[in-house]
């Protein structure tokens, strides 16, 4: 696929299995530095989840979000499920709107993505009202709004190894 039709007429890679779990470990791993809880810093998991399930619907789905889901539950030591249910849902949207996110040029897909980005703050904080916890405040939801400020950047540095040519041929246009 094309990083945008409008930017680039050139023909990316297949992505890696092994890229693709290196990039959700990472993100496991910012999700996991004590700098996490506080207010305003995206959740990098679920950004990267939604990214991928964008980008490779077939090789990133409901499944591995919920696997990811529940490694952020027993990380955070928080209610079981909460993060997995609101993984689950934004991958769900993320690769059924897929293919018509990706005809938009960088910032209308950060546009577009936005909206699953909020729905997973919201997932959470409703499970946890539900559950007898109390409202963290309204600047819980800065941290979409942050990652969607990232979404091009991110894009940019995930799809960068696919951009690489098979053969270096010097005579070849592609």
């Amino acid at each position: 696929m094309q990083t945008s039709y409008r930017s680039s007429a050139r023909i990316l890679l297949p992505v890696r299995p092994w890229f693709i779990a290196c990039s959700l470990a990472a993100a496991l791993l910012l999700n996991l530095l004590p700098t996490a809880p506080w207010p305003g810093l995206p959740d990098w998991l679920a950004l990267v989840l939604v990214f991928w399930s964008v980008r490779e619907p077939r090789r990133v789905g409901m499944g591995l979000a919920f696997l990811c889901g529940i490694a952020m539950d027993v990380a955070d030591a928080g209610l079981l499920g909460q993060h997995a249910l609101a993984y689950v849902l934004a991958v769900y949207g993320g690769g059924s709107l897929s293919r018509r996110i990706l005809w938009f040029p960088l910032a209308q897909q950060a546009l577009h993505v936005l909206p699953l980005l909020l729905l997973v703050p919201l997932v959470q904080v409703a499970v946890r009202t539900v559950a007898g916890g109390e409202f963290p405040g309204i600047g819980y939801l800065l941290g979409p709004l942050l990652a969607t400020l990232l979404w091009p950047v991110l894009t940019f540095v995930l799809l960068l190894p696919q951009h690489q040519s098979v053969d270096h041929d010097a005579n070849r246009p592609l």
